[in-house]
């Protein structure tokens, strides 16, 4: 009888990473066939975890989720080594005995952890992507057109090259002609989303502090400007890249916080939340972080034709110098302790970034990021054109 019990205990603990699969793929699937699943989901529930666990985490000053993001990688390394060494042992007709039971305890362990991070993964990151689109949820009584063009791409374009001209000439820069910041970052990221908040209620809540990345040149060789973890609900950004576009990413992070993880919703919100701020560094980064969106569609909507191009505001040469990722300066320290070729990081990552959002339903990719453009068309429909 206890012999009985305990092989039931056994093949119980086997069990729960499998059931941890499986529960994941239901709510996968659930989220693929329901949006009002999805969307009761992120209004109810989503909320519950950056108001919990997402406090704690944001109790620590690192980011949680890029320590735990190397130890899983670190932890995978160690199970795969273990496991050719066991194959090794067999096929040499060695014994290793307890080297077997410690390997078994090891990878039980493993799994264990492994179901449990997919579950999390579904519910702070996956569903999200089978939400209802942000315009249907949030400005469904605003009339807009079917299809915009050239006339409409123009305004558009026009209106944020013309406020980047001129904000490029207020900014407070350093000796070098570097913008510079002088404020609490953080607190004004948070407090403009707040302020959103009124026209998004999805942004109402809790907000932690948006944490540097300690890889930070690591990231910028896959020109990654924040990151957010599901698995710590934390958002962090890359501190070293050039300081405008710090204050758009901040918000752009904190969005995915609030449910909204397809990108060009993120890019959208982030928008929106330093385009209206008293700050003209905020403001200056909100056009910006469009402005070559909008160039690149303005582009191909006039084609070839020079004349209409030129006859627009162009971008002036301080916006282009301003236009950047990276300095000059801190991509030569990058690319000096650069352990592997950037081209190669940056291939590996647009790689796994296209095919997590493929698989995830976002059809086009990373193109995707672009569709911003699209959003900021409808959001100006009627005040611009």
């Amino acid at each position: 009888m206890i012999k009985i019990g305990k092989n039931r205990k056994k093949k119980w603990k086997a069990a729960v990473p499998a059931l941890f699969v499986l529960l994941s793929v239901g709510l996968n699937f659930g989220g693929w066939i329901n949006a009002s699943f999805c969307d009761f989901y992120v209004n109810h529930i989503f909320p519950v975890w950056v108001e919990t666990y997402g406090r704690f985490t944001g109790l620590f000053s690192f980011s949680v989720g890029e320590i735990l993001l190397y130890l899983a990688a670190v932890f995978t390394v160690i199970l795969v080594l273990w496991a050719a060494l066991q194959l090794l042992l067999w096929l040499l007709k060695k014994s290793g005995g307890r080297s077997l039971r410690l390997f078994g305890i090891y990878s039980m362990v493993y799994f264990h952890i492994f179901g449990l991070v997919c579950v999390i993964m579904t519910l702070n990151c996956f569903l999200l992507y089978h939400v209802s689109p942000i315009y249907e949820r949030f400005w469904v009584g605003k009339e807009r057109k079917e299809q915009y063009g050239a006339k409409e791409i123009g305004a558009l374009r026009d209106y944020v090259v013309e406020q980047a001209n001129a904000l490029a000439l207020v900014v407070e820069r350093d000796e070098e002609g570097h913008v510079i910041y002088r404020g609490d970052m953080k607190e004004e990221a948070k407090a403009q989303m707040v302020r959103l908040s009124e026209t998004i209620p999805n942004l109402k809540g809790y907000y932690p502090d948006p944490k540097p990345l300690w890889a930070s040149k690591f990231f910028s060789q896959q020109y990654i400007m924040g990151y957010y973890f599901p698995f710590s609900m934390e958002a962090n950004y890359n501190d070293i890249m050039y300081e405008i576009n710090l204050p758009t990413t901040l918000c752009h992070e904190l969005s995915h916080l609030k449910g909204f993880i397809l990108e060009d919703e993120a890019n959208f919100i982030g928008y929106l939340a330093c385009v209206d701020a008293e700050d003209d560094f905020f403001r200056y980064s909100a056009f910006l972080s469009v402005i070559g969106y909008l160039e690149r569609d303005f582009c191909r909507a006039v084609g070839k034709d020079s004349e209409v191009y030129f006859s627009h505001p162009q971008i002036s040469r301080q916006v282009q110098e301003d236009d950047i990722f990276l300095t000059r300066e801190t991509w030569e320290k990058v690319e000096e302790t650069a352990l592997i070729r950037t081209e190669t990081v940056k291939e590996v990552s647009n790689t796994f970034t296209e095919t997590t959002l493929v698989l995830n339903g976002v059809q086009d990719g990373r193109i995707s990021y672009s569709r911003v453009v699209d959003l900021l068309l409808k959001y100006y429909d009627g005040i611009l054109y």
